[in-house]
């Protein structure tokens, strides 16, 4: 039986994102070096059509939401989010963008968009927010980010210079020393934090900000709703850094984005100033969201702890939160994560199997499942839930991996090698490529 430790990250290399962008774009002509930015009127730099940006984001955004726990199980909430940014994106310099807004289950604070227009808030973001004039600020930054084409403008710049692509992987080994399951749950959920998406220069942050304030006014919101949330993420910052790390890391944040903010409310934007920051209207919206602050903030210290591996302290927080909200779907995925770490299969299936009854379609679920059946060796069941996994939300490579994995532990190698086949041609590198090329050639397959 075959195990393997978590997916390395290497921070100075290209994100797994780049990696992707630039494999789908690896045998296709490139479009023309330069374009013209929608919102300057100025050429840029520019490999990357704008029927490529949509692409990439219809393949790639629905595996970050999965990270995230999928969209949230408030769909009123869901809807009134949408309705927000949905009122700003056709004020946008690109209102023909296929733009798509939710929240998502996720406890971390993060708003985050991809290049076609796909747009998610997290749980943890949304509760700090005081009214709609901030959730408007906060939307309507990411909708400058889209606009400005800030992603396919970094990406055009990688692939000039040549960057070099290398992806953190799963180290495989027969060792017992590896048999840590909590490391392969690792490996299928926590990509979150924004493994997958751009980070933006300060030149960006403030371009967004400046076309966010820009949009939520011709929208009808007060300017102070941007100055407001630049103040609660300045405040954040201050107090509570390990819930906003990364945000900053892919937002970064200063001191001047907020005297930004309040020079232009009480500036060219002056005269909007009395409109309404909607703060009633926010809070009848996330009443339900509010209702769960401490279950929330038990699960945010629960994930702290998991990071620091003080699993005991860890159960505990989720224990907390599930005390609170038994049903919600991202507490039982953080609690099966745990109790894989402490490598209690009984109490893993326990809280999965309850995940998958409340949210049957939502693809991290499966994939955990078949973790937790890994560990009972119950192989053929766990190849089933990868199998599901992959059909819910396609295109994942390590999923496929598993599936490997499971077929590799019950002997049936020609399945077995068609799976590591088809992950080799998603991803050349790494040690878990190595382990599928070993395996392949172990058996007489070409690859």
């Amino acid at each position: 039986m075959s195990y393997f430790l978590a997916e390395r990250v290497y921070k100075h290399q290209m994100t797994r994102r780049d990696f992707l962008w630039l494999t789908s774009v690896s045998t296709a002509s490139f479009v023309s070096g330069c374009a013209v930015n929608p919102v300057t009127g100025k050429q840029q730099l520019m490999l990357m059509s704008e029927s490529q940006e949509i692409s990439i984001d219809k393949e790639q955004s629905p595996h970050q939401i999965s990270t995230d726990y999928g969209t949230l199980q408030d769909q009123r909430l869901n809807n009134y989010i949408s309705e927000v940014g949905n009122k700003m994106a056709r004020r946008s310099h690109r209102p023909k963008m296929p733009y798509s807004f939710q929240g998502v289950n996720a406890t971390y604070v993060n708003a985050y968009a991809f290049p076609g227009g796909t747009i998610a808030t997290t749980r943890g973001i949304l509760l700090a927010l005081k009214n709609e004039a901030e959730l408007a600020g906060l939307l309507g930054h990411e909708i400058g980010h889209v606009n400005a084409r800030h992603t396919a403008s970094r990406m055009s710049k990688n692939m000039l210079i040549g960057a070099t692509v290398m992806l953190g992987t799963a180290l495989i080994s027969s060792s017992k020393k590896y048999r840590h399951f909590g490391q392969i749950a690792g490996l299928i959920g926590q990509v979150g934090s924004g493994m997958l998406l751009a980070h933006y220069s300060r030149t960006d942050e403030r371009q967004a900000d400046s076309l966010g304030m820009e949009y939520m006014v011709k929208s009808g919101n007060s300017p102070h709703g941007m100055v407001g949330l630049m103040e609660l993420l300045k405040t954040m910052s201050k107090h509570k850094p390990s819930v906003v790390e990364t945000m900053f890391a892919t937002h970064p944040m200063g001191s001047e984005r907020y005297n930004s903010a309040k020079a232009s409310a009480n500036g060219m934007y002056r005269r909007h100033r009395k409109m309404p920051l909607n703060r009633d209207r926010y809070m009848d919206n996330t009443a339900k969201l509010r209702r769960m602050k401490k279950s929330i903030e038990a699960m945010q210290q629960g994930e702290k702890e998991m990071g620091s591996k003080n699993f005991s302290r860890a159960e505990r927080q989720f224990k907390k939160a599930l005390n609170r909200t038994p049903n919600d779907y991202a507490a039982l995925l953080m609690m099966t994560k745990c109790q894989i770490a402490r490598e209690q299969p009984k109490q893993a299936n326990r809280y999965i199997s309850l995940a998958k009854r409340i949210n049957p379609n939502e693809a991290q679920a499966r994939n955990l499942s078949g973790v937790t059946n890994m560990m009972y060796s119950r192989f053929d069941v766990a190849y089933k839930d990868f199998v599901k996994s992959e059909r819910l939300l396609p295109g994942n490579p390590n999923t496929v991996f598993l599936q490997g994995i499971s077929l590799e532990s019950m002997q049936d190698k020609r399945a077995a090698a068609n799976a590591y086949s088809r992950f080799l041609k998603v991803n050349k590198r790494g040690d878990q490529a190595q382990h599928a090329k070993q395996r392949l050639k172990d058996w007489g397959y070409k690859h």
